[in-house]
């Protein structure tokens, strides 16, 4: 079984978001299952120069792009094993940033069909390709419209993966045949509430959709989550599936994580202890035997709970905490974090920017981690804090509720709550607070969730499964 992952971003190639992770990780662990996968991408300019270096031009072709042709390089790459295609036109993608150009719609429909275009080049035919996000929405509507009387596309099936249903791929109706060149029979397909919509598009077009988690697949058949798709899935229901995400354990891994001061393990916790110490130095918190870490490594938006934050703030301070804050986003909560750490000095931490070497540090010297979202189709912040031993505190929403199950119970690996709201949040984080002073206890939590497996394993396993049954 071949399949081809399309993606607008890929680890490490190039990253925006959750998304390269994903296409960074899944691929290698399918490759794992005996599925033959490569990956096809953008040649951004921002790419490395070392992974320039290792790239071969296999060839070029000339995409129609509605009235207009093209030229689309097509390069060859490998990292860990998995072949990757790179799609190079210098005036589309040699821009600063891998999105929020005013052209965005034409960069991603060039890149759709160049995809099909450019298959021919690869020496490699797929039995099915898998798109990803509203960037290669166009791709099964090209696929359907123009290239299924050609023996080489004939046989192919498609998967669309929905990352993130609030992002849909919306533009006017105009660009419709002048950008993406649907001619207007085909409106009944493109067409939702009076606009071009990828993402409708590609949910009536390919074989299968699927989501980030099960819990997120039932929650868009709903009109609160669904940013109004919920009719159209609703009709699509019977080859929509959740399937949750994997986190790459050889990336996160305390046993070996170069970004860390003191690795460690599930049996051997000390090298954790040393990782609190030093983020604690690092950041100018105060020395406390009491007080956890509880910390928050996101992107600053009020979808991800930080709403609920700035209300409940002065609650959980009450409760001998310490709180880092490592991100960026919305003006406004930049700034009441700042003031927060200008407010509770020695007891909050805030970097409002993105580094990765210190998210690690970050995950591995907390002792809580803290992701309230309104709606969150899977999250992998969580995932990383449990293999890192940091408790997570989440809502019961998409995949947090897939992967984080109430430690109440005595067999659960984190702290969850249900209605969004404040209060409920500051309860949640009493009851973690509770938790963590009971040392025997928190060990056996921490151990616990250390030793689950939330790697692409068993997640690859369900795609392999998935795709067999499309094969039949």
């Amino acid at each position: 079984m071949k399949v081809l992952f399309v993606s607008s971003e890929a680890c490490p190639f190039a990253k925006s978001g959750g998304l390269a992770d994903v296409a960074g990780a899944l691929p290698k662990a399918l490759r794992k299952r005996m599925v033959g996968c490569r990956v096809v991408m953008p040649l951004y300019s921002s790419i490395k120069q070392e992974l320039r270096d290792n790239m071969t031009f296999i060839g070029y072709t000339t995409v129609p792009v509605s009235w207009r042709n093209q030229y689309c390089g097509v390069f060859e790459a490998k990292s860990d094993g998995v072949i990757y295609y790179l799609l190079d036109n210098e005036y589309y993608f040699k821009r600063d940033g891998l999105y929020g150009h005013y052209d965005d719609a034409e960069r991603f429909a060039f890149f759709s069909r160049a995809v099909l275009h450019a298959l021919p080049l690869m020496s490699y035919k797929p039995d099915i390709i898998h798109c990803n996000d509203w960037q290669s929405a166009a791709l099964p509507v090209y696929l359907n419209a123009f290239y299924r009387g050609d023996p080489l596309y004939s046989n192919i099936k498609v998967v669309y993966t929905i990352h993130n249903i609030q992002y849909q791929g919306k533009f006017g109706m105009e660009i419709a045949e002048d950008v993406y060149g649907f001619p207007e029979s085909m409106n009944n397909i493109i067409e939702f509430d009076r606009c071009l919509n990828l993402t409708k598009a590609a949910i009536q077009s390919a074989d299968r959709v699927t989501t980030v988690s099960p819990t997120y697949s039932m929650e868009i058949l709903t009109p609160y989550y669904s940013y109004g798709l919920d009719r159209i899935l609703k009709k699509c229901q019977d080859k929509l599936r959740g399937i949750v995400n994997g986190i790459d354990y050889d990336i996160y891994n305390p046993e070996t994580d170069s970004f860390i001061p003191s690795n460690f393990s599930a049996e051997n916790l000390k090298g954790k202890e040393v990782c609190k110490k030093k983020l604690r130095e690092e950041l100018g918190l105060e020395e406390s035997s009491t007080a956890p870490i509880i910390s928050m490594v996101s992107r600053l938006v009020e979808h991800k709970g930080f709403d609920l934050v700035k209300a409940a703030f002065d609650d959980i301070m009450s409760q001998d905490v310490q709180i880092v804050v490592l991100g960026t986003g919305e003006y406004e909560l930049e700034r009441f974090f700042s003031e927060m750490a200008n407010r509770y000095r020695g007891k909050v931490a805030v970097k409002l920017t993105f580094d990765e070497a210190l998210a690690h540090r970050i995950y591995a010297g907390s002792d809580i981690f803290l992701m309230p979202s309104r709606s969150e189709p899977c999250g992998l912040s969580q995932l990383i804090a449990l293999r890192y031993g940091t408790i997570p505190i989440v809502r019961k929403t998409g995949g947090l509720n897939d992967t984080v199950r109430d430690s109440g119970d005595k067999v659960g690996n984190g702290f969850t709550f249900g209605d969004y709201n404040a209060y409920e949040l500051a309860r949640a984080v009493s009851r973690a607070r509770e938790g963590y002073g009971d040392k025997s206890g928190w060990r056996i939590l921490t151990t616990r969730a250390m030793t689950e497996d939330n790697s692409w394993k068993k997640s690859a396993g369900e795609y392999v499964k998935m795709y067999r049954e499309m094969m039949l």
